[in-house]
């Protein structure tokens, strides 16, 4: 499928986050990878080429056949260097993935996961066996198979099998006790909350308690883990990824201070000029002079 205007953008746009999937050929439909919300959709690819690959706070230069898996919470850029580049792509939101009873890999996985390693090299062998699934995917997308949708989480499970057999044990992050794997699905629940894209969709999980319910513990439980292996409460963690986000909406983009407030979960601006004072001393307005 070629996109030709804005139109078929914009069909093919919303037809994606109703399905919550889509799997194809990069070297048919490069723009499509343009067109989604980062904060909506993980992303494998499967790519052969020379390219530079920006990824949170780390540069990969690739060159060859290489497996990229983008969470969509974390920001990086991708510079295509070689004329070919082919391959394939596969789009999927959280909510397609969480029907699947063993969902809690994606959340868990080291190919995911923020300070994990989202690029593996991949020999002609192992390519030659992952382009058999993606190309199956882009075959069950377009079936009439009732349990379709099914099917392409398993190609996906693969995938993630096939890519974590590649890493080496030592990479993987082994948790020793309860507390330790609770506050890192926390910590891991709270980057997923952020950027804030626009002031309509405000900060939703603002206080330990929002955090706690979503994690299915008591917030004394949550608390206790947190501090027990960071050091610092859950509240002080809440607070500064807010004041680090409030610092990067002030500095890079136009929106006004109420607007601000409210995309950060405060009821009204004089709440978040408070808060602002107390963490750093200054009003949010001087930021901006």
């Amino acid at each position: 499928m070629m996109i030709k205007n804005k139109r078929s953008l914009s069909k093919f746009n919303t037809e994606l986050k109703l399905k919550g999937f889509n799997a194809f050929q990069i070297e048919d439909d490069r723009s499509a990878t343009r067109i989604y919300s980062r904060k909506d959709f993980f992303k494998i690819c499967l790519t052969t080429g020379k390219s530079i690959i920006n990824y949170s706070d780390k540069s990969y230069q690739e060159e060859g056949t290489i497996l990229f898996f983008g969470n969509p919470h974390i920001p990086y850029s991708w510079e295509t260097l070689s004329r070919t580049y082919v391959g394939y792509t596969c789009l999927f939101s959280e909510d397609f993935f969480n029907l699947s009873e063993r969902s809690e890999s994606l959340i868990q996985s080291p190919l995911f996961k923020i300070g994990g390693t989202p690029i593996l090299r991949i020999t002609e062998e192992q390519r030659q066996y992952l382009n058999t699934i993606f190309e199956k995917m882009i075959q069950e997308q377009e079936s009439d198979y009732a349990f379709k949708d099914d099917l392409v989480r398993n190609y996906i499970h693969l995938i993630f099998h096939e890519a974590l057999k590649m890493k080496p044990s030592e990479n993987f992050v082994q948790h020793k006790s309860g507390a330790a794997r609770l506050t890192s699905v926390f910590l891991e629940l709270l980057e997923r909350q952020f950027p804030i894209e626009t002031p309509d969709s405000p900060l939703e999980l603002k206080t330990p308690q929002d955090y706690s319910k979503v994690l299915a513990v008591h917030v004394n439980s949550l608390n206790r883990a947190v501090k027990e292996i960071t050091g610092k409460p859950t509240s002080a963690h809440i607070a500064d990824r807010i004041m680090l986000e409030a610092k990067a909406l002030l500095q890079y983009t136009n929106w006004n201070i109420s607007e601000i407030a409210y995309s950060l979960g405060f009821d009204y601006p004089a709440y978040f000029n408070y808060f602002f004072k107390k963490h750093t001393g200054t009003n949010p307005k001087a930021l901006r002079a």
